[in-house]
């Protein structure tokens, strides 16, 4: 084979490569099934007390596209925060940001950590991130996971690789962080078991809902 051919294939294989880098670090931006703007105020018992709008800085600095920000209530008046946070791609530096580093710098400490099971509306259990933060004398149960084409992760560092993953299959890296917050009435163990039984409440109607919004 002449240089001259050689050359021709060794240009063909980089513009390939340049082709394939392309689709793996600029992906397709996703759009969702529905806006978020749309997010019901009424959801099976819950209803919607406040909705708190990001800053304008902090929701650049998150990169996030759409998002909710709200407080439910349930029929007792117990309230629960919700955040979701959808980025119709993800690329170095418009990522999503675990709240293990945002939470400390809004002041909460954790002092305690680990996983749980919620039952997921007639789909099989989902497991996720428990956190118990602090804050003076408030105390929250946090419970986060990140949902992507109908897979549910708590590993952060699982739902990156998946997000590569999907890159290369399908030049997609959407993507939603869910967080649920739920503020406990003291430090008792008795408190925490009741936190745990309001969130498993909310998550069991919450996650057939996110199914409208969520791109599978």
């Amino acid at each position: 084979m002449g240089m001259t051919a050689r050359m021709l294939i060794l240009s063909a294989c980089l513009a390939g490569t340049g082709v394939w880098l392309r689709q793996v670090w600029e992906p397709r931006p996703v759009l969702l099934r529905e806006s978020l703007a749309t997010f019901p105020t009424m959801m099976a018992g819950w209803t919607l007390a406040r909705s708190a709008p990001l800053n304008e800085r902090i929701r650049l600095e998150l990169g996030v596209d759409q998002y909710v920000n709200r407080l439910y209530a349930n029929g007792s008046g117990r309230p629960l925060g919700l955040y979701v946070g959808y980025y119709e791609q993800q690329r170095q530096g418009d990522s999503i940001h675990s709240p293990q580093n945002c939470l400390p710098g809004t002041g909460w400490r954790p002092v305690g950590s680990g996983r749980f099971r919620f039952a997921a509306g007639g789909r099989p259990p989902i497991e996720v991130n428990r956190y118990l933060v602090q804050k003076g004398l408030d105390r929250q149960l946090v419970f986060y996971w990140y949902q992507s084409h109908g897979r549910v992760v708590a590993s952060e560092y699982a739902a990156k690789a998946y997000a590569l993953w999907d890159a290369l299959r399908l030049n997609r890296t959407d993507g939603a962080i869910v967080r649920v917050a739920v503020p406990l009435q003291d430090a008792s163990a008795a408190a925490e078991a009741e936190g745990e039984a309001l969130a498993r409440e909310f998550v069991g109607v919450l996650c057939p809902v996110l199914d409208r919004y969520l791109p599978s």
